[in-house]
């Protein structure tokens, strides 16, 4: 015998009697459904789907990261950035001397992979062409702030609408 009356009774929201252990035989149970609930003929309502947050990004990059053995690395996967590693990188001596190493060693934390390389970190980032540097940190900012660094505005000589860019100049800042 279960409990699956109480249980059910206390999810609805509905004011609880107290119902003795074998209100419900275990020929008669839910398992998994409501309807032993339900009115008969009556359909059960789908449950609504979990809400998914993407936390994971592929890219291409524009122009590779060559590794040693000369083999060319394009495709990638950039995972969202934790409040921790936009934090762990100002301890950095590297950065703390240079703070535009900033997003070197920040790149490093959030791709998850490069190409068949079987680790992505800060010298693998320090080590790419500048031109697949700046899209990273592009495409690092599109991620994490979901399109919230533009905005549209209005010429005041013409009335011609554009958008500007209003985020930080460095990954980091806003």
């Amino acid at each position: 015998m279960r409990r699956t009356a109480v249980r059910a009774a206390a999810a609805s929201g509905e004011p609880q009697e107290a119902l003795p252990a074998t209100a419900v035989p275990e020929s008669e149970s839910l398992s998994g459904s409501a309807s032993a609930f339900s009115a008969p003929g009556a359909a059960a309502a789908p449950a609504p789907a979990p809400y998914r947050l993407q936390t994971e990004f592929p890219f291409e990059l524009p122009r590779g990261y060559v590794d040693d053995a000369g083999t060319v690395h394009r495709d990638g996967v950039m995972r969202l950035a934790t409040a921790r590693d936009e934090l762990v990188p100002l301890r950095d001596i590297r950065v703390q001397e240079n703070p535009a190493y900033l997003s070197v060693v920040l790149l490093g934390r959030v791709i998850t992979r490069l190409g068949s390389l079987p680790l992505v970190h800060d010298g693998v980032v320090e080590n790419m062409f500048a031109s697949d540097l700046a899209f990273l940190q592009d495409f690092y900012r599109q991620v994490n702030a979901e399109g919230h660094t533009r905005a549209s505005v209005q010429c005041p000589h013409c009335s011609e609408p554009f958008e500007v860019e209003l985020g930080g100049s460095r990954l980091g800042e806003s």
